[in-house]
């Protein structure tokens, strides 16, 4: 979503349809081909190309954008303007996640679902889940999600909260990954925690829940401070700063390593001063030293915190290695502009074990194609990598 001028454009649902191109890496089953007679008779088994308009034209004529393609199996979570429930794919018999917007009249769809849809359809990596299908009717917009068991506050209840160290970094590397590539589009994620954060079967991490995302233009844009789960929101935010980039995301990411490390939240908060006291109470209260400008910060006068020294992260997290706490520290930087960012973070010797053909693979390319990338048994896992009671009613309320 781009915006001009300081003007906000809006977006109607006709915009979202027209732009919205099913994605290329779809696999049509071979009856459907067939169908449409799109197999060339002299060379069977190589499909003619579609042109942009004839995919999007022949994907509806198969049954893509329509509701009864898809059949839903049960509600996984209900949220103030969506529910989310477990389908199946009719056309390929594929498990999916059907995000139900329900639309008002007066008000249409909410903003955060069209960003939503106008970010993830041109965001194709192995690391960001991916939005297969749109549908939209009189009554509510749903997003059709490819179906990933659980998440990572899951995996974490699952394993006792006790995650095998080896695990920690190959997550933390897709995590940085799939960030890396947002930020190279330009786009904040701007709401990273663990429920958004989802994890198949095979490992593979990817981010989720774009309501929250913002493309960033150039200039410098000024945004609203109200973004970002308290846990994970950076101190620069939580003290009104409306003017950030990249580095808004980087924080979060040191929250989530920290707490896959120690198997609990770094920074608990539950209002926005007890979260900046319990931010500075551990990394120390900020100075002109650690922080230019702070003291003149009208905000952080007002609050008059105490002064504490900075704690060693090692007696917090004591099974992070020295390159792990290295890492770490470069993202819990308070002065924005010197936080690690995500594409120096994939080359941090935190991630050297992990060899270096995992940092050429093409972006839609799973790390786990590697032989040498393979997940470990958590200590806290007695049978299969997920344990069975991941799955309830509390799955992935984030997704709202």
């Amino acid at each position: 979503m781009h915006y001009r001028n300081g003007n906000q454009r809006r977006f109607s649902m006709e915009d979202i349809r027209k732009q919205y191109v099913p994605p290329g890496d779809i696999q049509l089953p071979p009856e459907f081909l067939q169908k449409l007679q799109l197999e060339s008779p002299e060379l069977p088994d190589t499909p003619k190309p579609l042109s942009r308009i004839s995919r999007r034209a022949s994907l509806s004529d198969i049954g893509f954008g329509k509701l009864e393609t898809y059949v839903k199996l049960n509600k996984l979570g209900e949220g103030t303007y969506a529910t989310v429930y477990k389908g199946r794919s009719k056309l390929t018999e594929n498990l999916v996640a059907l995000k139900e917007i329900r639309l008002e009249h007066e008000e249409g769809a909410p903003c955060t679902a069209i960003r939503e849809v106008s970010l993830l359809k041109n965001l194709k990596h192995a690391n960001i889940v991916t939005l297969h299908d749109l549908i939209h009717t009189e009554h509510s917009l749903t997003l059709v999600f490819e179906f990933l068991d659980n998440d990572l506050k899951q995996y974490l209840d699952s394993c006792g909260n006790l995650m095998c160290m080896h695990n920690v970094k190959i997550f933390m590397f897709q995590l940085l990954r799939g960030l890396a590539y947002c930020h190279r589009q330009k786009i904040l994620h701007r709401d990273l925690k663990p429920q958004n954060l989802l994890i198949n079967e095979k490992g593979e991490l990817k981010l989720a829940d774009f309501g929250l995302a913002r493309a960033k233009s150039v200039p410098t844009k000024t945004y609203s401070n109200e973004v970002v789960t308290l846990w994970y929101r950076p101190p620069d935010v939580l003290l009104g700063s409306t003017e950030y980039s990249t580095q808004i995301d980087m924080w979060g990411v040191g929250c989530i390593l920290y707490e896959m490390a120690t198997g609990r939240p770094m920074f608990p908060g539950s209002t926005v001063k007890e979260e900046l006291h319990i931010i500075f109470r551990l990394l120390g209260t900020p100075t002109e030293e650690t922080w230019p400008g702070i003291t003149s910060n009208p905000e952080f006068k007002a609050y008059n915190f105490p002064l504490y020294r900075c704690q060693p992260l090692i007696n917090h997290a004591p099974r992070l290695d020295s390159e792990g706490l290295d890492l770490l520290t470069c993202l819990l930087l308070y002065e924005v502009k010197s936080r690690i960012s995500a594409e120096d973070g994939l080359r941090h010797t935190y991630f050297k074990s992990l060899g270096e053909r995992v940092l050429r693979l093409p972006d839609n390319t799973s790390i786990f194609t590697l032989r040498e990338i393979q997940l470990q048994k958590d200590p806290g896992f007695r049978t299969s990598v997920f344990h069975p009671t991941a799955r309830g009613k509390n799955r992935r309320q984030s997704i709202f």
